[in-house]
């Protein structure tokens, strides 16, 4: 998509203001332009509307229907590609308006502190165009039957595919997170957003897990055998943390991989943590065990965290990419990855950050002494044959 293909919506009362933003949009290349004085013009200029908006630009103090109110009605309505928010009030409510938006369903490139400028409504645009297009693809696509699914389930249709995770000190490539994908033979690559909630319905998530298991566990030892020092990162459900043979079954896979146990990590979310917590706490403990690396993936999102911390043997922390994506610009959440940087130092765990997507997270990561970095910055998922030519042509941002 270009800028003069996307149309945007400004939401302002302030007749001044909202002239400038049209003055700046207009300046980048924007040519469809709509505005509003308010929230209520705004919601009923979308229902005339044939296309949908692909961005609405809102102001949030504003007379009869503020920005927040504006951003509820928007999420239950879902006619909004993108929202970006504008205020001139403390900096920490437009942190806390971008969590309630996201809340409710709301896809927010981000906020900005009044007065707006056009570099910092650039960085939002250039974000809606390198990722509003990809997000777009994956959430559109064909519904897929209980029956079809499970056919190919049975037809071992669905296969890892990798994101590399970069040690952020030295550069090097030293693991890879494994993301199922459905290979359709018809309908091509499948993202999980079309396939998960009916296999987690239909209780198919062992029979899934488990393949993908096994195939993450071959394509390791193979990249071992290549000379490549990697672990590979799979993530366990919270179905099969309740099952107490999952120790057993899961060694049985890596010895018919030919992998060692210390070269596969078993990602679990803090929510999986703390549910069935007996069950869950043998099940981890077994596996810790026995060998493997285990990792607390989407931390700070959940519930309790230091609290599973304390009790769980983990050997790697991930911090959410929601955290990640905005620290290099809100500094509370920049003081809340520090934060959990120090502490994973302290408890000596590896530190994980997801969703690092340009060069400004990379080097807030890099002042922060955060250990391995995972994001689009470095790599999209990938099959695991064009990992193999991947690793060893991947340049380090240090050296570029």
């Amino acid at each position: 998509m270009l800028v003069e293909d996307v149309s945007v919506m400004v939401v302002e009362d302030d007749a001044f203001q909202r002239r400038m933003l049209v003055r700046i949009l207009t300046d980048m290349g924007v040519k469809k332009i709509d505005q509003a004085p308010e929230g209520n013009s705004a919601l009923n200029m979308l229902l005339d509307r044939i296309e949908p908006i692909d961005i609405v630009i809102s102001d949030l103090d504003m007379p009869t229907m503020d920005g927040m109110e504006l951003i509820r009605h928007l999420g239950a309505q879902q006619s909004v590609g993108s929202v970006i928010v504008t205020s001139g009030l403390d900096p920490s409510l437009i942190n806390s308006v971008e969590t309630m938006a996201r809340a409710y369903g709301i896809d927010l490139l981000g906020g900005i502190e009044k007065p707006v400028t056009q570099p910092k409504l650039g960085r939002l645009f250039k974000r809606f165009l390198l990722e509003g297009a990809s997000k777009q693809v994956g959430e559109s696509g064909p519904t897929f039957t209980l029956d079809e699914i499970r056919e190919g389930i049975e037809s071992l249709e669905f296969y890892p595919y990798y994101q590399p995770k970069v040690e952020i000190a030295t550069g090097r490539v030293v693991g890879a997170e494994a993301l199922v994908r459905w290979l359709h033979p018809k309908h091509g690559v499948i993202l999980p957003a079309h396939f998960i909630p009916q296999i987690e319905e239909a209780d198919l998530v062992d029979e899934l897990t488990w393949n993908i298991l096994a195939g993450a566990a071959t394509h390791c030892r193979r990249l071992r055998e290549h000379g490549f020092d990697m672990s590979v990162a799979v993530n366990l459900s919270l179905k099969s943390l309740t099952n107490t043979g999952i120790a057993e079954r899961v060694m049985e896979i890596l010895r018919g991989a030919g992998i060692e146990p210390c070269h596969i990590i078993l990602e679990v979310t803090e929510t999986a943590a703390i549910s069935n917590v007996g069950h869950v706490l043998e099940n981890l403990a077994r596996l810790r065990m026995k060998g493997l690396g285990l990792a607390i993936d989407d931390y700070g999102t959940g519930y309790s965290s230091m609290q599973q911390l304390s009790r769980i043997p983990f050997t790697e922390l991930k911090i959410d990419r929601s955290f990640v994506a905005d620290a290099a610009r809100q500094e509370r959440l920049k003081v809340m990855v520090s934060a959990s940087l120090d502490m994973t130092r302290k408890l000596g765990l590896k530190s994980v950050a997801e969703g690092v997507e340009n060069r400004t997270d990379w080097e807030l990561l890099v002042r922060l002494k955060c250990d391995i970095a995972q994001g689009y910055f470095i790599a999209k998922p990938m099959p695991y044959e064009a990992l193999c030519e991947w690793v060893p042509n991947w340049v380090s941002p240090q050296h570029r």
